[in-house]
């Protein structure tokens, strides 16, 4: 049990170290400890190949998990054998029984239903909502975006792809340019008022707060979308304003697309996909579209010309209608 608890310390620490948010952290902890508990606590460097294939199986046949669980089960045991235990298994060419994938195209909202439900939105949620959907941003990175991302100079917002680990730029949306400017100067009046009250603190990516030790306080620094109130970091201790919470704005987003009568089921990734369909719809090939989502792969990307083909069906007429 000790060997247990101490292996996966060390896979904390691998994970802060490479800059991976608090989310891949409690997963990739999460698979790699059942990983462990179901080869009844033996050492993962004692076991090997056939040990991981039997987990993978078992996770497909037995917990009937879709193909992405699985995939992200394989992927945070590839990450402990290599980052902690300096084992590469990638040569291994793991042979489990893979989950079913289900053949499904994400849905999409038409130009004038995300109007609609951009039109129902309201205060700060309604900003958030336009950077998502202008920018074809994932919600984590519209969360994590801080003051010093807009870029108003050459109307660029720069985004950290924690996917993929490398920056990306994409176009600042032209329409909520003044609202921003206006945004942002709420934010620096509420910062400023954190100062005077001894807060004014924000929490820095791993490393920064070594190499800059002040930079916390700076307001370029600071969440775009910050919470009304200052909370305790669980890491630190310390009081600092964190960004709105996921949950906050994915539960805005249902609410208003009920409203807007919008009858799809829609969240927020919905308006990347929507985004990344007009897109292509208005003529900007698939390569340019990949680098604007930040897709390693192009293959990724293809999904949305099977989605435009799909759409594109709706011109045919039906032989009732021509006689």
């Amino acid at each position: 049990m000790h060997k247990e608890k101490k292996l996966l310390d060390r896979l904390r620490e691998k994970i802060v170290f490479k800059g991976y948010s608090r989310a891949t952290e409690k997963t990739y902890v999460y698979w790699n400890k059942e990983y462990i508990l179901f080869h009844q606590k033996k050492h993962p460097a004692n076991i090997g190949k056939k040990e991981i294939e039997e987990f993978l199986t078992y996770l497909a046949v037995n917990k009937n998990v879709s193909p992405t669980t699985q995939n992200q089960a394989f992927n945070a045991i590839l990450f402990l054998y290599k980052e902690v235990l300096d084992i590469d298994i990638s040569s291994w060419n793991i042979q489990a029984l893979r989950a079913k994938r289900k053949e499904h195209l994400p849905i999409v909202l038409t130009k004038e239903e995300v109007a609609s439900v951009i039109f129902h939105m309201s205060g700060i949620y309604k900003l958030m909502l336009q950077l998502l959907y202008g920018c074809g941003l994932r919600m984590n990175e519209l969360l994590k975006l801080r003051i010093k991302d807009i870029d108003f100079g050459f109307d660029n917002v720069y985004v950290w792809d924690s996917k993929s680990q490398k920056d990306r730029i994409v176009p600042l949306p032209q329409k909520i340019k003044d609202d921003l400017h206006i945004h942002i100067s709420t934010i620096e009046k509420i910062h400023q008022e954190d100062i005077y009250q001894g807060f004014g603190e924000v929490n820095l990516p791993y490393g920064l707060e070594k190499k800059y030790p002040n930079a916390g306080k700076e307001f370029k620094w600071q969440y775009l979308f910050p919470m009304k109130n200052i909370s305790k970091d669980p890491k630190s201790g310390r009081m600092m304003r964190f960004h709105i919470l996921p949950a906050t704005f994915g539960r805005n987003i249902k609410q208003v697309a009920n409203r807007a009568k919008i009858e799809k089921r829609v969240s927020a990734h919905t308006f990347r996909h929507s985004y990344a369909t007009h897109l292509l719809q208005s003529g900007i090939d698939i390569k340019t579209i990949q680098e604007l989502l930040g897709h390693k792969d192009i293959s990724t990307t293809m999904i949305y010309i099977h989605i435009v083909r799909e759409l594109s069906k709706n011109e045919l007429k039906s032989p009732l209608d021509m006689i």
